[in-house]
């Protein structure tokens, strides 16, 4: 086995892999998985510069991160950066930190890399799982960008859109230098009128809806299948390939949206990181189910981070 480590840093939050990979059995044993919401991408869609708090928030993470792959002894270390970042004028300030913190450069990847990476990490372990059909339809709702990927055993068509919880959440839930709580008729329509238009320019390269099964990926989905089990706290075990129908999902969007901020904060299982947040994920996974006709969502905690793993292998 190898033991590698991969960083996953996108628009809302950083999250570390520790795994030994077995690439001859495909196996990927973790050691060590964790999560820190650093808000990378904080006024990004509206400056196009990373705030200097945030790059502290972000390499305040990186430190701890190091320590942690040094104690496991990693052999190999992939640090992949996405939306945020690929966006942002001063991304060179970014890389010259991440580079000093952790000895590596930072791969500011495309969307359509970010793309395989979700769908190989989201996959491997289906595949000889029968009760699933296919083609899978894998979407990553992400803090910037959301990335669709249909496949079998490998990608068929891929496609990156900017729209993530972040993002839309800044661009039509924030006035006056707050998230309106709760929003407004007009601003949830606005928002998922942008939504529509970003899944329109998905279907023009990837074919949505010939897909059998619906595989989410990130804190977005995997947050909606801890409220939709009423979960007293987050719980990955639970969490991981749970199933939520296309009407819970409807339900728990309609929830968020017109709760307040401390109705979103007392869910018991949301990290404090997404309350502000949650419900525009929310209002992307549920778009994505009424476009493709999608009945329920196959929730994986396996994601980039695990595609990253096994480039690495």
């Amino acid at each position: 086995m190898t033991r590698v480590a991969a960083v996953d840093c996108g628009t809302n939050s950083i999250r570390l892999l520790v795994a030994d990979a077995d690439p001859e059995t495909g196996e990927l044993v973790e050691l060590d998985r964790r999560m820190t919401i650093v808000r990378l991408g904080q006024g990004v869609d509206r400056t196009g510069r990373l705030a200097p708090e945030a790059l502290e928030r972000t390499f305040a993470a990186c430190r701890e991160y190091a320590e942690i792959v040094k104690e496991h002894g990693a052999e190999r270390l992939r640090f992949v950066a996405t939306s945020a970042s690929r966006d942002a004028e001063n991304r060179d300030e970014f890389v010259r930190g991440v580079l000093d913190i952790l000895g590596v450069e930072p791969e500011v990847i495309t969307g359509d890399q970010e793309a395989e990476f979700s769908f190989t990490g989201a996959t491997k372990e289906l595949a000889g799982s029968d009760r699933l059909d296919r083609p899978y339809l894998v979407v990553d709702i992400g803090g910037g960008s959301t990335e669709f990927v249909v496949g079998d055993d490998h990608v068929r068509a891929a496609r990156s859109v900017d729209v993530g919880c972040v993002r839309m959440t800044e661009r039509h839930l924030v006035r006056d230098g707050a998230v309106t709580d709760p929003p407004s008729a007009e601003q949830i329509a606005a928002m998922r009128a942008d939504i529509e238009r970003a899944l329109d320019l998905a279907e023009e390269t990837v074919p949505l809806r010939e897909a059998r099964t619906l595989v989410g990926l990130a804190g977005s989905v995997t947050t909606v299948s801890a409220i939709a089990q009423d979960l007293p706290e987050y719980d990955s075990a639970r969490i991981h390939h749970s199933r939520v129908s296309r009407d819970r999902v409807r339900e728990i969007t309609d929830r968020l949206l017109h709760s307040t901020h401390a109705e979103r904060a007392a869910v018991p299982s949301l990290h404090p990181g997404r309350v502000d947040v949650i419900a525009a994920g929310a209002l992307v996974l549920l778009s994505i189910m009424e476009r493709t006709g999608a009945e329920e969502v196959v929730v994986s905690e396996h994601d980039i981070l695990d595609g990253i793993g096994w480039s690495l292998a």
